[in-house]
């Protein structure tokens, strides 16, 4: 198995298991904010969303002008690095489980042509983590895997019973 392969193995593996906690959680608590927490759902899956795509996209081959109807440059800002859960507003529920989507299957469909040579050059933009392309991918699913834990302690104060 190559290295590409492998790493989009596993980043499919963390949406597969993060897809599975969100499938138990109704639209309507998303952005419910539960006492002693900071954070809410649809952050969490929105910062999913936007980290991927910039590990997974941006840093390899740069922003397109399609990428603007994959993810727009204002859900970049309402999910990114730096900000924090906002009460609902131009994005609902589903806008963001669709965009989450979205740019995963974009990322399943376009990286498999992606040139091996290419995955040890440095990424285009920087990142304080990640020094090549192919670090930037593997990065990906253990950035996932740490949000996917915290949507299961945000199910817990939800009150949604364990999911094993």
């Amino acid at each position: 198995m190559s290295r590409l392969s492998e790493a989009l193995e596993q980043l499919d593996f963390a949406r597969r298991y993060t897809t599975e906690r969100l499938d138990t959680i109704a639209p309507h608590e998303w952005f419910v904010i539960p006492p002693g927490s900071s954070s809410h759902i649809a952050w969490q899956v929105g910062h999913i969303a936007v980290a991927e795509y910039r590990l997974c996209l941006e840093r390899l081959r740069g922003r397109t002008e399609a990428d603007e109807l994959l993810i727009p440059f204002d859900f970049l800002q309402q999910f990114g690095r730096m900000s924090t859960a906002q009460p609902p507003g131009r994005y609902s529920a589903a806008d963001i489980r669709e965009i989450f989507q979205a740019v995963h299957e974009r990322i399943l469909r376009e990286l498999p042509a992606y040139p091996d040579a290419d995955l040890d050059l440095p990424p285009l933009t920087p990142h304080p983590l990640c020094t090549s392309r192919i670090a930037c991918l593997r990065y990906a699913p253990l950035h996932e895997m740490l949000h996917c834990g915290q949507i299961g302690l945000l199910r817990r104060m939800l009150g949604h019973p364990p999911l094993w």
